[in-house]
């Protein structure tokens, strides 16, 4: 038994058939709308700047308002989800808010519509993000929840790549008419709804003897006594979060060595491809070993992607970098997902997983902004390789945690 899985000997099926249905249920959720929110925000920057005439300065601070109060919501949706015993309501609500913001974007007409829009968006994905991935990890078997975590980020990732090319394909078919394009972008954003409202069903809960409600919703004081691994845990995706910066930075570099801009965003494909089809061979291996030996390949691996995109002087190397940032990801954040819901307590899961979503955001916000402006003092190479020195940093403090907690602790 190792330290990250302390439920996971052998016991009862395994393999994709022995995934529950609620499961396999809030994967296709996040398949859709995510193909959906991809499908808008791949042609989102060229529709504010070409159709509505916005500087590239809005364009960056509708991101980041969004992104930061995605992060906030985070906490307090999945703090509630633990004070409510109920986590299903508040995804059903978090993306329904999300479908409902979609029409909302074929019908703006000024940077003011748009931004409203992607703010109702962006609180939807923080209302429902920790309270799901909560309720993965209620439902999960115990010796199967890196699998099933790896699941749903492999079926999320396959969303992300199919938006931008179901954007790519009608765009082409509707004479570029970004509007019509977004108009088709409300249908699998309401197909997600339905799936999760008539797909997935909550397990009961039972308050065991003794054990009394928090007085207040809100309950961050608990936390503290979750422990070192927990919190370590987070420190260590706050700093990877750093080393990872925006992937449109990825998008950027392919610009920068010359390949086509109607090509560029297959750069993001080709990342997105490897990244949907390892998530779930990493998570069933991590079911099958420590966690966290699987966490370090990652790393590994985003310190090789760095140093190739960082030396590209083609695209070719750009590719092969964008592959290996792909492979990064599926090794790592459905990991990290599963490693939250091994060391958090199940009674305060949803907060755990609200703080982890919310520290990691403003990491990558902050990483963001460092990542630019080396790129604009120094040139691209400094982005990449400041990237493999934070990576590094976070590949020591793994192996310290290693230390402490070694497998079978």
């Amino acid at each position: 038994m190792t330290a990250d899985r302390p439920d996971s000997a052998p016991s009862g099926s395994v393999g994709l058939k022995a995934i529950p249905k609620g499961i396999w249920a809030l994967g296709f959720v996040s398949l859709f709308m995510d193909t959906s929110s991809e499908l808008i925000h791949s042609l989102m920057p060229v529709f504010l700047v070409t159709t509505l005439g916005a500087s590239m300065l809005s364009v960056g601070l509708i991101e980041g308002i969004a992104e930061a109060t995605a992060s906030i919501t985070k906490v307090f949706s999945g703090s509630l989800s633990d004070y409510l015993g109920k986590r299903k309501p508040l995804a059903v609500i978090g993306y329904g808010l999300a479908a409902v913001s979609k029409p909302l974007f074929p019908l703006a007409s000024t940077v003011g519509w748009v931004f409203t829009a992607r703010f109702v968006d962006r609180i939807g994905k923080g209302i429902r993000g920790a309270p799901r991935d909560a309720l993965i990890g209620d439902i999960a078997p115990a010796h199967l929840r890196g699998a099933c975590y790896g699941l749903r980020q492999s079926l999320d990732t396959i969303g992300a790549v199919a938006g931008p090319l179901l954007a790519i394909l009608f765009m082409s078919l509707l004479a570029n008419d970004i509007r019509a394009v977004f108009w088709i972008a409300v249908i699998p954003a309401f197909i997600a709804v339905a799936i999760l409202v008539f797909g997935v069903k909550e397990p009961k809960k039972p308050r065991p003897d003794g054990e009394v409600r928090a007085r207040s919703p809100i309950h961050l004081s608990e936390l503290r006594g979750i422990g070192a691994r927990y919190w370590g845990l987070v420190l260590i995706a706050a700093v990877l979060s750093v080393a990872r910066f925006s992937e449109a930075f990825l998008v950027l570099r392919a610009e920068n060595v010359g390949l086509n801009l109607a090509l560029v965003p297959l750069v993001i494909v080709v990342m997105g491809v490897a990244y949907a089809g390892s998530a779930y061979p990493a998570g069933v291996l991590s079911d099958r070993m420590d966690r966290r030996a699987v966490l370090v390949v990652g790393l590994f691996l985003l310190i090789a992607a760095d140093l190739a995109l960082a030396l590209a002087t083609g695209i070719g190397l750009v590719l092969f970098g964008a592959v290996l940032w792909g492979l990064h990801m599926g090794l790592t954040q459905g990991l990290l997902s599963a490693m939250v819901a091994d060391t958090a307590p199940a009674r305060i899961r949803g907060t755990a997983f609200g703080v982890f979503h919310m520290l990691s955001g403003f990491a990558l916000l902050a990483a963001s902004l460092i990542a630019g402006l080396l790129w604009d003092l120094y040139g691209p190479p400094a982005t990449f390789f400041a990237g493999m020195v934070f990576t590094g940093v976070a590949l020591v403090g793994l192996m310290a945690v290693r230390r402490r907690h070694p497998a079978g602790a």
